[in-house]
């Protein structure tokens, strides 16, 4: 089973960066199948543009744009993709760079599909400061990775607990729809708890109020439209239940520091 060494990864690099420990590589797959291989340093995989199949030892998982993969590293896996055009963001992260930051990452193990909406825009947000390359680019870049490993560290403890079952369901009436209109009363019906237990307990699990549950959702989904250039602003705007385009861009801005139209030049550098 073949090794990758540090930055490698199959395909056509468009832009590599190294921070210290941090290697942050932009790709493009053009590899129709990946045998079984497996990588140096544990590492993130961000679906910008695209689909692609990922399997391990335990599961398959389709991604496609907006996906979010953690690999520990040395942890063997294959990749299948599909007709098309389909582009990654990689970060590695050396094991001295774990140590020196008091990172705990022996406690998340294998492969991991991470839908945590909080780790995702961290990952838009980590893409973008690769794209401005600046004199705080390297702080921005490490003190967001930093975050990233702490909230990626929160989730796992999360899922490690015994949960309510009125907890994947509202995950589910959440992640397929985040309603704009829907009062706590009501969703607190649809789930058979009380709505005080609902908005007390919703924070213990997911680490915000509802509500900024619900924004980061949208601005997520978002996101992953602006890297799909068949749809216009105003698609986008009430595809995600935004009232008006002037209330996606404030939204947009107050989350991700920059208009949806600058960021969605980010996908052509």
């Amino acid at each position: 089973m073949k090794q990758l060494t540090t930055g490698q990864f199959y395909g056509q690099t468009n832009q590599k960066l190294e921070i210290g420990g941090i290697i942050l590589t932009d790709t493009e797959y053009t590899h129709d199948w990946v045998d079984w291989h497996y990588h140096e340093n544990a590492y993130f995989t961000f679906i910008l543009q695209g689909n692609v199949l990922e399997g391990n030892k335990k599961e398959i998982y389709n991604c496609t744009s907006g996906d979010l993969l953690f690999h520990n590293w040395q942890e063997p896996h294959y990749n299948r993709k599909p007709k098309g055009y389909t582009r990654g963001f990689q970060i590695e992260v050396r094991p001295e760079w774990i140590r020196q930051s008091g990172i705990a990452l022996d406690q998340v193990q294998g492969s991991l599909k991470l839908q945590d909406p909080e780790l995702k825009l961290l990952f838009f947000s980590l893409f973008r400061e690769t794209k401005m390359d600046d004199a705080t680019t390297a702080l921005a870049i490490e003190t967001l990775l930093l975050k990233t490993f702490t909230t990626l560290h929160e989730s796992h403890q999360t899922d490690r607990k015994n949960k309510p079952l009125w907890l994947g369901q509202l995950r589910e009436i959440l992640h397929d729809s985040y309603p704009e209109n829907l009062l706590l009363q009501e969703l607190s019906l649809n789930l058979g708890i009380h709505p005080v237990h609902l908005s007390r307990d919703f924070s213990k699990y997911f680490h915000c109020n509802l509500g900024d549950y619900i924004r980061k959702l949208k601005i997520e989904k978002s996101l992953v439209l602006l890297s799909q250039k068949q749809f216009s602003l105003q698609d986008i705007t009430y595809a995600c239940s935004f009232s008006d385009q002037s209330h996606f861009t404030r939204s947009f801005r107050i989350m991700m520091g920059t208009t949806p139209s600058d960021y969605r030049k980010l996908y052509s550098k």
